[in-house]
């Protein structure tokens, strides 16, 4: 992808987390991205509140390997944004297997796009869909060992925000599968620029 040159905004997720998917190797266990209890190695990932920069975006991380929720896994959750006129939701997300649905996009007057999102599997596999490989471990976490020479990996994917109003909610899609630890939203141009 071309590095972006608008402002982002990053999304308060924290709320909507419900999901623990990253791990410490002290503590294996508490992880659960996938029905079989696999996690992300916290260790190789950036630390809690850390502003870290993908494709030109920053995005706030989460509490990873904090053994409390980290990222939202994909239940329709409905969240606020900041109101305003945007070209794209970015975000930092895996999948359990590849995923592809759909993102609600509420705006002012009540009109709702319906946006693709796509997101290439958690386990080590090339980008399906074209995302960056925003970070990859070099292992995987199990339930109850740390298991070397399996790479988990998280993708920054983006998302069209197509319409020319002024964007109040999204909606993620009912999709167990996709886990969204981070977003933001990147700035539309001003009018006449």
């Amino acid at each position: 992808m071309i590095a972006v040159t608008a402002p982002s905004r990053p999304v308060d997720l924290s709320e909507a987390c419900n999901n623990v998917g990253a791990s410490l190797a002290s503590a294996t266990g508490s992880g659960h991205f996938n029905v079989w209890g696999n996690s992300f190695c916290a260790e190789q990932l950036p630390p809690a509140g850390a502003t870290v920069t993908v494709d030109g975006v920053d995005f706030t991380m989460p509490a990873l390997g904090s053994g409390g929720p980290d990222n939202v896994r994909c239940e329709g959750q409905l969240f606020d944004v900041l109101p305003g006129r945007y070209d794209w939701l970015y975000v930092l997300a895996a999948a359990e297997r590849r995923a592809e649905d759909e993102i609600a996009l509420h705006y002012a007057g009540g009109d709702v796009d319906f946006e693709p999102l796509r997101v290439s599997d958690f386990w080590a596999a090339p980008p399906v869909f074209g995302e960056t490989r925003a970070f990859e471990s070099t292992l995987m976490h199990y339930p109850h060992h740390v298991q070397y020479g399996v790479p988990a990996t998280m993708w920054c994917q983006r998302v069209p925000v197509v319409r020319r109003a002024e964007l109040l909610r999204v909606r993620l899609p009912r999709n167990v599968a996709v886990h969204v630890f981070a977003a933001s939203l990147v700035e539309a141009p001003a009018a006449g620029r």
